[in-house]
C-alpha cells in the first residue's frame, strides 16, 4: 500500500455512486456495551441477517476485535469473510475508506484506491460521542492495505462517508448541519470544505441540502434524509404530519431541490419516502446499556432517528430497515407494519431490477445509526 498526497481528481479518479457495480462490501461486528443494548446480542442477530442478504450479491468482509473474532466466526455463513481489526464501534460508512476509482478506462490510471479521511467520532471533544475514536481512525489504511488500495492521505480534513452522497456523474450530496458543525472543520469556510469534496471525490458540484433527520445525533448526515437512486433521482425523507418537526426540515431539502440541478444540468426527480412512526427509547432499552464514563448514553423517551432512507445498495438487492417487530399485533406495531410495506413498495418500484430485503433494524436503530451506517461498499475496478 503506497500512501498518496496528491488528490484523486488531480489523478484521474471519482467516487462511483453506490448504486454502480461492487466488487464487496465492509462490515464491523457491533460489540460496544454502550452503544448496543444487552451485550449487542439483539443487535447482532439483525447484523448476522443484514451480512447475509448483502452477501447474496457480493463478497462481504467482517472486521472483528480479537475478543469477538470467534463469536462474528461462528455466527455468520461460512462464504462470508472474517477478519480480526481493531475497532472502537461498527460505524463503518463513517470511517472506512471512501473508495474511488479511474475515471477512464484508457487513462494510465489504474487499480482500486481508498480515502483516509480523519474521524472523531462526530465531532470531536466539541460533541462527539465517544472517546477515545483513534481505534475507528486507524482502520482505513488497514481496510487500504486489506484490499490492496494504494490510500490518499485526506487525515487533515474530518470527514465521515455517511455525511456525503454522490450519483457518479459530478454531483455530491451533504447537509450543512454536518459539515459546517463546530466539531469538524471549523477553521474552513463552506467554499473551502466543498473545494475539498471536489478533489477527493472528483465531483463538479455540491448540493448543501440544510438538514437531516430531527435528532440525528451525527448533526444530520445526509444517508439518512435523502439518497440518489440513479442519476438525477433521489429518494428524501418525508412526512406529512406538520406537527412533527421533521416536517419543516423534509420541506425545507424538497424546496431547495425542487430548484436544483445535478452537474450536468439535469432537473432532479425526488421521491417521497414516508419516514415511520416515532422510534422511540424505552426504559428497557437504557436497562440493557452500560454507562459513558459513569453517564447514561441514552434517555427513555428518546427520538431516534428512523429513517427509510438509511437502506443499501447491493449488486443484487436493496437491503433496507423495517420497524415493526415479527409477531407483534399491538397497535403501534401495526402502524409499523404499514409504514414498512409502503417504504419497501417505493423501494422495489425504484429499484425494478434488485430484491428489495427488508430487516427488522430497531436493534441497529438503537445504536445511533442504521443498515446504511454500518455499511461500506468496495467499487468494482476496471
Amino acid at each position: 500500500m503506497n500512501i498518496l498526497h496528491t488528490t484523486p481528481t488531480a489523478d484521474g479518479y471519482y467516487m462511483p455512486a453506490e448504486f454502480e457495480k461492487h466488487s464487496g462490501c465492509i462490515l464491523i461486528w457491533p460489540e460496544r456495551s454502550d452503544s448496543w443494548t444487552y451485550g449487542a446480542y439483539p443487535a447482532r442477530r439483525a447484523f448476522v441477517q443484514m451480512a447475509a442478504a448483502i452477501a447474496r450479491s457480493e463478497q462481504v468482509t467482517v472486521c472483528a476485535s480479537y475478543a469477538q473474532y470467534n463469536n462474528a466466526r461462528q455466527a455468520l455463513p461460512a462464504h462470508i469473510r472474517v477478519v480480526e481489526m481493531s475497532n472502537n464501534d461498527a460505524w463503518a460508512r463513517d470511517y472506512a475508506p471512501t473508495f474511488v476509482v479511474p475515471k477512464n478506462k484508457n487513462s494510465a490510471a489504474n487499480g482500486l484506491r481508498g480515502i483516509n479521511w480523519y474521524f472523531n467520532a462526530w465531532g470531536g471533544l466539541v460533541d462527539g460521542l465517544y472517546f477515545p475514536w483513534d481505534k475507528d481512525n486507524a482502520m482505513a489504511n488497514k481496510l487500504c492495505d486489506l484490499f490492496f488500495a494504494d490510500v490518499y492521505d485526506a487525515s487533515d480534513f474530518v470527514l465521515e462517508g455517511g455525511s456525503i452522497h454522490v450519483d457518479g456523474e459530478g454531483t455530491a450530496m451533504v447537509t450543512e448541519n454536518c459539515l459546517l458543525s463546530k466539531g469538524r472543520n471549523p477553521s474552513m469556510s463552506k467554499e473551502e470544505i466543498e473545494q475539498k469534496l471536489k478533489d477527493y471525490l472528483g465531483v463538479t458540484k455540491v448540493i448543501w441540502l440544510k438538514y437531516g433527520i430531527y435528532n440525528d445525533e451525527t448533526n444530520e448526515h445526509v444517508d439518512n434524509i435523502c439518497a440518489f437512486t440513479s442519476p438525477a433521482n433521489v429518494v428524501l425523507a418525508w412526512t406529512d404530519n406538520e406537527d412533527d418537526p421533521q416536517y419543516a426540515m423534509s420541506k425545507h431539502c424538497y424546496d431547495l431541490l425542487s430548484k436544483e440541478t445535478d452537474a450536468k444540468g439535469r432537473p432532479i426527480t425526488i421521491h417521497k419516502l414516508p419516514i415511520p412512526n416515532p422510534v422511540c427509547i424505552t426504559k428497557e432499552d437504557c436497562e440493557g446499556l452500560d454507562n459513558m464514563d459513569f453517564e447514561p448514553t441514552r434517555t427513555p423517551g428518546e427520538r431516534l432517528a428512523a429513517s427509510y432512507v438509511n437502506f443499501y445498495i447491493a449488486n443484487g438487492a436493496i437491503v433496507m430497515p423495517g420497524f415493526a417487530k415479527p409477531g407483534a399485533t399491538d397497535e403501534a406495531n401495526l402502524r409499523y407494519a404499514a409504514s414498512d410495506k409502503t417504504a419497501k413498495e417505493i423501494l422495489a418500484k425504484l429499484f425494478p431490477e434488485r430484491e428489495v430485503i427488508q430487516i427488522y433494524a430497531r436493534d441497529i436503530l438503537v445504536g445511533g445509526g442504521n443498515i446504511h451506517c454500518m455499511t461500506q461498499q468496495v467499487p468494482a475496478c476496471l
